[in-house]
């Protein structure tokens, strides 16, 4: 194995509390801290281990979006990645639209492996790495708790509604990740000083050749509703009582 492409997503951080915008247009980003998203965060960690086992000699981080986007690609860099692929797009990419842009690198990277999480946590579409799979017409294994590699091959244990279940597949394959892989490393700040020096090349979406136009519209986002005040009642035919007349017995 010579390559592992990772996806990094740029998301609102994970511990940041979302404010819908008043108009409902979107949610707000102003000022708000941006990090990588958890589970390609967890694909990059994954990536590095197998890479420290010997089983790649090249990491390439892959970041869509604006400029703004090299932020997470530095940091996947100073995680440990070799080098990391900019496509510069200033509207947000459809999974469809990421999965065509995804396979352009893959045809000129030729990776052995594609990293990706198994969605992202601003939209939880979880749908980009079913899609470029189909596209590349390789192997996929999704939602992987865990990942091993022998003789060309991925043994990937996958959390599936009833348990676990383990997948032979042949390489090159999709591999999506889920929470329980791994625990991704800290990064120090020497390393966030080395990955100033690493090269981080910006690629055009007219160079690719990919048309990222939505096909969908998004109307309105509205925040959840608010949870109502607590009933405490007395006994179980209290809690009975009042079930009932919630309609849920």
């Amino acid at each position: 194995m010579n390559k592992i492409l990772v996806g990094l997503k740029r998301v609102v951080d994970a511990n940041v509390r979302i404010q819908v915008k008043t108009d409902g247009s979107g949610v707000v980003t102003d000022g708000v801290k941006m990090a990588i998203n958890p589970f390609d965060e967890i694909a990059l960690e994954e990536a590095l281990r197998i890479k420290d086992k010997g089983h790649a000699t090249e990491i390439v981080v892959v970041g869509i979006g604006p400029d703004d986007v090299q932020q997470q690609l530095r940091t996947g860099l100073a995680m440990g990645a070799d080098r990391a692929i900019l496509v510069r797009a200033d509207a947000a990419v459809e999974p469809l639209a990421a999965a065509r842009i995804l396979l352009k690198l893959v045809e000129r990277e030729s990776p052995s492996i594609v990293l990706l999480g198994k969605q992202g946590i601003d939209d939880d579409n979880n749908q980009t790495g079913q899609m470029l799979a189909a596209l590349w017409d390789r192997p996929q294994a999704t939602f992987a708790s865990k990942v091993e590699l022998a003789d060309g091959v991925a043994r990937v244990t996958r959390e599936v509604d009833a348990g676990l279940e383990t997948l032979d597949v042949d390489l090159p394959a999709v591999i999506t990740t889920d929470l329980r892989l791994n625990e991704p490393r800290f990064v120090k700040l020497p390393d966030i000083m080395k990955a100033k020096k690493k090269p981080l090349d910006t690629l055009a979406l007219d160079d690719l050749g990919v048309d990222a136009t939505p096909q969908f519209s998004v109307l309105k986002f509205a925040p959840p509703a608010s949870r109502t005040k607590g009933v405490l009642v007395k006994d179980v035919a209290g809690l009975v009582s009042v079930l009932r007349q919630k309609g849920v017995l």
